[in-house]
């Protein structure tokens, strides 16, 4: 069981997913790296939040929900919350379903899933419900792929969550490890997988700089 002092960024767990180098530079170093992608998922999330409350049938639609967990000691933001079975504006009696809006596609790793995940456990213990599945929305096929939150995913999230609060009580920026994925990164140029991989030093690629000046 964690604190309010303990609570990290829901949204690190799908950095750390992705790659744990680029989880330190963003959340233990503060470095942040804007390219077309990004602005594009920004202005995706913007969109979704500036929404106000809304009923459809019997759903009950509220964006940019609040979240946390002591149990996972995370805190974050949920783009959408649709409470099935509504009668009315009161979310009592109701089933919580998220919804998480990505830029881009469907990923061949879980780290959008295990995001999602993370908002429907936070769910589930701040209004004391099941929630048993939930939605990606994703831009560029314009359509949702629904998640069900199985023992394995969930399984997966705190083992997510817990590796995320190892990385943040290192204290310590892994070392970049190149692969195909880093080409797309917007931190590529700040984090110089070719150049500073696993099996060669900062130290040395500087002193080869400074000797061909």
């Amino acid at each position: 069981m964690y604190t309010e002092d303990d609570f990290l960024p829901l949204s690190a767990l799908q950095h750390l997913i992705f790659c744990e180098r680029q989880c330190a530079l963003i959340h233990i170093e503060q470095q942040w790296v804007e390219n077309l992608f990004t602005a594009q998922g920004k202005v995706m999330h913007e969109r979704v939040h500036s929404e106000n409350q809304e009923s459809r049938g019997d759903v009950l639609i509220e964006y940019a929900i609040g979240l946390r967990s002591f149990q996972l000691g995370l805190i974050g933001k949920a783009d959408v919350v649709e409470f099935h079975g509504c009668e009315g504006d009161s979310r009592k009696g109701l089933q919580p379903f998220p919804v998480e809006y990505k830029r881009g596609k469907p990923k061949d790793n879980n780290c959008d899933r295990v995001q999602l995940c993370a908002q429907a456990l936070c769910l589930e213990e701040m209004l004391g419900v099941e929630v048993p599945c939930g939605a990606l929305f994703y831009g560029k096929i314009r359509r949702r792929l629904d998640v069900a939150f199985d023992a394995a995913l969930r399984q997966e999230t705190q083992n997510t969550a817990l590796r995320l609060h190892q990385l943040f009580g290192s204290g310590e920026t892994p070392k970049p490890v190149y692969s195909k994925k880093c080409d797309t990164c917007s931190f590529v140029y700040l984090c110089l997988p070719k150049v500073v991989g696993k099996d060669r030093s900062i130290n040395r690629y500087l002193s080869r700089v400074i000797e061909g000046l």
